[in-house]
């Protein structure tokens, strides 16, 4: 390895052995870890012994006889030959420290190189062993035996096929006597290592607290698996030990997990990832689960790969906590966000309504000054023409000759005085005579007025053709006998007022057509009079046809909210602006939920004259406030329940981990999982309902016999033996559908009936062919569903439940069932008498 795994280096410090864990690629050999025993024998402190040269540490420590330059030149012989080698060492006799370890006798430091991906020696284990007095070998034999001791398979094997020759040594002595005492020293210490090493391996895998296992040989068999792996796994040590793993998990044949192995296997390299999908076959049917796993080699003394440590970890639990605080907060993050988005629509509306009202005044007013001072004007023409703010000019009859033009009708025309003046009206204004000059002449010949209002004239002002909007008279000069002797033409540039209000009208008439895209109605309370002008909308709202006062709508307003009204008004005539939300009562009973906006307008005295604003309905978006209030509600509860009780099984079972018998784990082990189930049957409902809601639910049509599904379906209902599920119809029909979806909507009709009807032992599944389709029911003889229930009971978050029954559930099924049959082109309904049972039904197109 060319890292360090963590969980294969704890392992390997689960030891009552004084080991270390040493960098074999720096030159002063630092120590990297050490396990409980080793710090206990030498008495140290972490931050003196981790990062330090190991040589310099046993120099300060002065506790042992042992020679520093041999100790080191030995792990240089170690990483170069990549060999075991053993160095001999004493503590000093006659220190007083109080230990666990016998530091009298003789013992060996027994250094063993660790090779890397890279064939390399990048690491050495530094085991401390105490070796009795009478079982000391020399140096040589020492160093030979624990060359030939390795903590791999293939050591030991080398050491069984060393005791062989040893056993046969032993019994020719018997016969001859001549095999020497340190022979026999040596196949003991062997046998003892034999069985040391097997047991530390043993004992390193079954008491870690998190799944391991050793895998032997490119089938993989399993030699050994620790508790919390089979847990995992939901088997037993005794089903899975000495099996190939293969063999074990068939199932995991078509996932990541073969593939891995058999590249870590092959290329000796580790492997590991978080979070990766693992299905498999519990005893309860098909799961899945989510790990953590890491797959390191385990190499003999030769530097092969002869099996892989599979160190894992279920972190199902953390990634479905996860998934659902993420999809909560987004969920939770869209409705703010659709909230803030309405909140500032409606309340650019009303700035905008009420900019364009006082727009409106203020046009209107204008307007009116304008029309006064025209009349004004007319009154003292004559008086005034040549000081006229008005294009005045005077044509005499017979031959429209100008004889009289003052300055404003010279700038209307936009010709000097000499262009004008005593020349003919239609050679100085050319450009207008073929739309007015029969217009002019109409006017001498009967002495009728003509008068224009906002007429388009082109003309040529100052060498520019330009258009303006004209309010001009042709006014005849009547003589006292009755013939025209002249034309009087009086002219005004209206062009801005045309502007303008062709401005006010385009606002107007948008204000007018996103009023009504809003269903807003509208209103002018004047406060003097105390009468009211409403719009149809606002009539339609409040049920009455066109109050005169306010008066009178005070009836349809809810008893309990007449407050509001009034203390609405009176907060309005002091801050100038009114928002309130309220009900109305109507005959029938039924109420509506209405918001109120108004903005005062105030009179020159300062007092309020008028309350001009909007009413809207807000009825739906209090239902489906209170549905949203209420589907929280029950979320909540009904994923507390089984989060709660899945909580207190696990803290049980960590309670018990060490000291509970079989029959309590397995129950608490079932709680849990009833109470996963339950958590991921409702996460499942909602995320169907948000893939419905986005258009993502396909459908895999074939053709199938509905009896094989009936037949089928609904195992749990069946195995609890509470209800008989019979068959009933056409055995012989065969449909063109989505078989698991309809699966899936059988059992929730089922679930239903189980549920609302726990006395109805006999729940009946039938189908038959109506007109060219297959209509599939289930019956029950239950309660019953109400009347005025049954035309919302496929509607979203609707439960059709009475006060005497109370079941769980978000009031998601049937709306998902109805949505998966209307995708296959079918009808759902439900048949009900109330306190006689229900018959829900759908059909499907035969096959």
């Amino acid at each position: 390895m060319t890292h360090i795994n963590k969980t294969l280096l704890n392992i390997a410090l689960q030891t009552e052995i004084p080991r270390v864990f040493i960098d074999a690629k720096t030159k002063d050999f630092k120590i990297i870890d050490y396990s409980s025993a080793f710090k206990e024998l030498f008495g140290e402190a972490d931050s003196y012994l981790v990062g330090n040269s190991f040589i310099q540490f046993l120099e300060a420590a002065n506790m042992a006889t042992v020679d520093l330059q041999h100790l080191q030149n030995s792990f240089i012989q170690a990483v170069f030959e990549r060999k075991n080698v053993s160095v001999p060492f004493s503590f000093y006799e006659g220190q007083q420290v109080i230990l666990s370890f016998d530091k009298s006798g003789n013992w060996i430091f027994e250094i063993k190189p660790l090779l890397n991906d890279d064939d390399a020696i990048a690491y050495l284990f530094l085991d401390l062993i105490l070796v009795e007095k009478n079982d000391i070998l020399d140096r040589s034999e020492r160093q030979q035996l624990v060359a030939e001791s390795v903590s791999s398979k293939g050591s030991l094997d080398k050491e069984r096929k060393l005791l062989s020759v040893f056993k046969q040594s032993n019994t020719l002595g018997e016969r001859n006597e001549k095999v020497p005492l340190d022979m026999e020293q040596k196949v003991a210490l062997a046998i003892q290592r034999i069985s040391e090493s097997e047991s530390d391996l043993r004992n390193l895998v079954m008491t870690a607290h998190y799944p391991l296992m050793i895998l032997r040989g490119e089938d993989w068999i399993i030699e050994i698996a620790n508790q919390p792996l089979v847990d995992l796994w939901e088997k037993t040590i005794e089903g899975v030990t000495g099996q190939k793993l293969m063999d074990i998990l068939p199932e995991i044949a078509n996932q990541p997990f073969p593939k891995l192995l058999r590249r870590v296997f092959e290329t000796g390299q580790g492997y590991g990832e978080e979070e990766q999908l693992f299905f498999y076959h519990s005893p309860s049917g098909p799961a899945i689960k989510y790990v953590n796993f890491f797959y390191d080699p385990l190499r003999n003394d030769m530097g092969e790969t002869v099996g892989i440590i599979v160190a894992a970890e279920d972190v199902t639990a953390n990634v479905h906590q996860r998934k659902a605080l993420e999809e909560s907060l987004a969920k939770e993050q869209r409705l703010v966000k659709e909230m803030s988005s309405l909140n500032d629509e409606l309340a650019a509306s009303i700035e905008e309504l009420s900019a364009t009202n006082e727009e409106l005044l203020s046009y209107q007013k204008d307007l009116n000054d304008r029309n006064e001072r025209l009349k004004q004007s007319e009154e003292r023409f004559r008086l005034l023409v040549k000081q006229a703010p008005v294009g005045i000019c005077v044509i005499r009859a017979f031959d429209l000759i100008v004889l009289e033009v003052n300055d404003g009708y010279l700038e209307l025309v936009g010709k000097l005085r000499d262009e004008v003046q005593y020349r003919p009206i239609w050679e100085a204004v050319a450009e207008a005579s073929e739309g007015y000059a029969h217009v002019m002449q109409e006017v001498v010949n009967t002495g009728k007025a003509f008068v224009a209002k906002e007429h388009e004239v082109l003309l040529v002002r100052y060498g520019t053709p330009q258009t303006l909007y004209l309010d001009f008279v042709y006014e005849p000069v009547i003589a006292t006998d009755g013939a025209v002797t002249a034309i009087m033409v009086v002219c005004i540039d209206v062009t801005e007022k045309v502007w303008s209000r062709r401005a006010i009208e385009e606002a107007s008439e948008r204000t007018r057509l996103a009023v009504e895209a809003a269903e807003i109605g509208t209103y002018d309370h004047n406060y003097v009079t105390n009468t009211l002008v409403t719009s149809e909308r606002f009539d339609e709202i409040f049920d009455y046809p066109k109050p005169i006062s306010r008066q009178e709508l005070l009836p349809r307003i809810h008893p309990d909210d007449l407050h509001l009204s009034t203390a609405a008004h009176i907060i309005a005539a002091r801050e100038g602006k009114v928002t309130y939300e309220m009900r109305l009562l109507f005959s029938d009973g039924s109420i509506r939920w209405i918001r109120v906006h108004g903005k005062v307008v105030y009179q020159l005295d300062g007092k309020p004259g008028k309350l001009l604003g909007t009413v809207i309905d807000i009825t739906d978006f209090k239902r489906l406030q209170q549905q949203k209030d209420d589907f929280i509600s029950i979320a909540s509860h009904e994923l507390k329940t089984p989060v709660t009780t899945l909580k207190a099984a696990l803290q049980l079972l960590v309670r018990l981990q060490d000291k509970a018998d079989a029959v309590t784990f397995t129950r608490l082990l079932t709680q849990a999982t009833r109470s996963m189930d339950r958590v991921t049957m409702l996460i499942e409902d909602l995320l169907n309902v948000s893939a419905m809601g986005s258009g993502s639910v396909g459908l895999n049509k074939r053709n199938f016999l509905v009896k094989d599904l009936l037949d089928t379906c609904c195992s749990h209902v069946r195995e609890s033996g509470e209800h008989t599920l019979v068959f009933e119809g056409d055995s012989q029909l065969e449909v063109f559908a989505d078989e698991n979806r309809i699966e899936q909507v059988i059992v929730n009709f089922v679930n239903n009936a189980v549920k609302y009807a726990p006395q109805s032992q006999q729940v009946f599944l039938g189908v038959k062919r109506i007109d060219g389709f297959a209509k599939i029911y289930v019956r029950d003889s239950g309660p019953g569903i109400p009347q005025d229930k049954q035309k919302h009971i496929f509607e979203r978050y609707v439960r059709a439940e009475d006060n005497s029954i109370k079941v769980s559930g978000l009031g998601l099924g049937l709306y998902i069932s109805a949505d998966i049959i209307r995708r296959h082109g079918g009808e759902i309904g439900v048949d009900s008498i109330f306190g006689k049972g229900a018959t829900f039904w759908f059909t499907l197109p035969l096959g």
